[in-house]
């Protein structure tokens, strides 16, 4: 089944290769599944105080970071379905810090953004699940890189996982994604 498959490295930009790599799993879709617990798991019980906390005075708080989760999210998640549907125009990169600035992440209580960002998951895990292989296999167009729906994917898993770390080196907080 090409859905346990992962994807070549022709499949995406080599600025993506960092978030595929720390996806071992040939197994997405499990991968995805496993971090919507493992994210209200960690977060869940997490208080205001520490959902405010930064490492740093210029960095994100905690609540921001997992704000930028939930945007790339978004935008990885679109680029899914845009690429499954067989979309022809190149679809743009994204500003993090931009879109960082402009959300107000960290007004909202860390609970409504677990809400929000397993939620979200769960409508990609859906999405994903019913793509039939060609779809799961079509190359578009991300920032004017070749890219496959499956590597979109693989990408949103290591995403994840990469913040994890950041947040376990340099926030405290453990999530085993």
């Amino acid at each position: 089944m090409v859905k346990r498959m992962r994807p070549s490295t022709s499949e995406y930009s080599s600025y993506f290769a960092r978030y595929v790599s720390l996806v071992p799993e040939s197994d997405v879709l499990a991968a995805l599944e496993n971090q919507v617990n493992a994210i209200q798991s960690a977060l869940g019980t997490l208080t205001e105080e520490r959902a405010g906390f930064r490492y740093a005075a210029d960095k994100w708080s905690v609540r921001q970071v997992f704000g930028h989760i939930i945007d790339a999210e978004r935008v990885f998640g679109y680029r899914a379905l845009c690429i499954a549907r067989g979309e022809i125009l190149s679809l743009p990169s994204f500003d993090e810090n931009a879109y960082a600035a402009a959300a107000g992440h960290d007004r909202s209580p860390l609970p409504e953004l677990v809400e929000e960002f397993c939620e979200l998951r769960r409508s990609h895990i859906h999405m994903l699940r019913h793509l039939d292989d060609a779809a799961w296999q079509r190359i578009g167009r991300v920032n004017e890189h070749s890219t496959s729906t499956r590597a979109m994917a693989f990408i949103m898993a290591g995403h994840v996982r990469h913040h994890a770390a950041v947040l376990s080196e340099r926030y405290g907080i453990r999530i085993v994604a």
